[in-house]
């Protein structure tokens, strides 16, 4: 199983774009977009471009993702096959979350379902059964006896107490998140750290981020915000971000950071830009993981995080030509792209 894996994980490395691909990229003419995709192993997004269809764009992206992991899958059974399967579920907790907001604001089931992303063989929804649900608490009631009873359960108390549906989706995304934790922890202890390598600025990025934006974007109260973090801590401990959560400012809560973490943030002025750092941060360990002989699914789950991380460039650079935006300003967007990836 390693021999193989590692092997497919190599090839498929070879895949991850470098910084002269997104050169060409930005200065291609319009007419030169497809090729210069194909050029770059990206012939699906290639075929989407003529149209400036951004959403047809993101579901190519995800299809990519999808069929690069099913072949990273193929030999993969037990733990390590539940972790790289249960990776590609946040794609489906997306098309959930569709879901219920269409439900909130009555929209047609017709209507509802062409804005779901496909999953193929990943697929866990009955979407066609969900989207003709009544309303969002018959909605959340066939969804408990599914696939995703576990994190929806939690979600749902969080949304009858609040009817707030923000906070239903901020309930969803840390069950989803914990979960992928619990499954990693049990990893962590057979192939040794290179796997936390990679979990622990994850989650440690994904709790101090929600934390800025929870805080001081919508002003909630320190327990609530520590309730919506992610349990599974890494860098980051619990007490610590119960303290952080009680602070006034970002800059409050930056100068209160461990040592490590808060030299590497000093002087950032907003939380995009927290994310950002700590986003490239990320992926420099990746890179190291994915460099190394670390075990193969630590080394697989790190070229996943790579080619998401490329493809959401890719996004942003056409996102850029679609609006006409200078070169430079699309070049300088690329360090500050938004958490969507995660």
């Amino acid at each position: 199983m390693s021999a193989y894996l590692n092997t497919r994980v190599s090839l498929f490395a070879d895949h991850l774009w470098r910084a002269e691909q997104f050169r060409t990229l930005m200065r291609a003419s319009e007419a030169e977009i497809p090729n210069a995709l194909s050029e770059g192993g990206l012939e699906r997004l290639a075929g989407v471009v003529a149209g400036k269809d951004i959403h047809s764009l993101e579901q190519s992206i995800i299809a990519q993702l999808l069929d690069e992991t099913l072949i990273l899958l193929r030999p993969l059974t037990g733990p390590e096959r539940a972790f790289l399967l249960y990776w590609t579920e946040r794609f489906e907790v997306t098309n959930l979350k569709t879901l219920l907001r269409g439900k909130m604001t009555g929209e047609r089931p017709a209507a509802l379902l062409t804005r779901l992303t496909p999953m193929g063989t990943f697929g866990k929804l009955d979407a066609q059964d969900l989207a003709h649900a009544e309303d969002v608490t018959e909605l959340l009631r066939r969804l408990e006896t599914g696939h995703y009873a576990g994190i929806v359960r939690q979600a749902r108390q969080a949304f009858e107490d609040s009817r707030d549906p923000f906070l239903l989706d901020a309930a969803l995304d840390r069950g989803y998140y914990e979960g992928l934790a619990r499954r990693a922890q049990e990893l962590e202890k057979q192939h040794g750290p290179a796997l936390r390598q990679l979990m622990g600025p994850l989650i440690d990025r994904i709790n101090l981020v929600w934390l800025l934006r929870y805080r001081f974007n919508y002003k909630l109260p320190p327990a609530q915000v520590y309730y919506l973090l992610v349990s599974a801590h890494y860098g980051l401990s619990g007490s610590r971000l119960k303290e952080l959560a009680a602070l006034g400012s970002l800059e409050a809560v930056l100068a209160a950071l461990p040592d490590g973490l808060k030299q590497s943030l000093e002087g950032a002025a907003t939380i995009p830009e927290v994310f950002a750092r700590m986003e490239r941060a990320a992926s420099g360990q990746a890179e190291k993981v994915l460099a190394s002989s670390a075990p193969a699914i630590a080394r697989a789950f790190a070229y996943l995080i790579l080619r998401e991380r490329d493809l959401r460039a890719v996004r942003a650079v056409l996102r850029g030509r679609y609006l006409h935006l200078p070169v430079d300003m699309i070049s300088e967007t690329l360090g500050q792209l938004s958490e969507e990836a995660y």
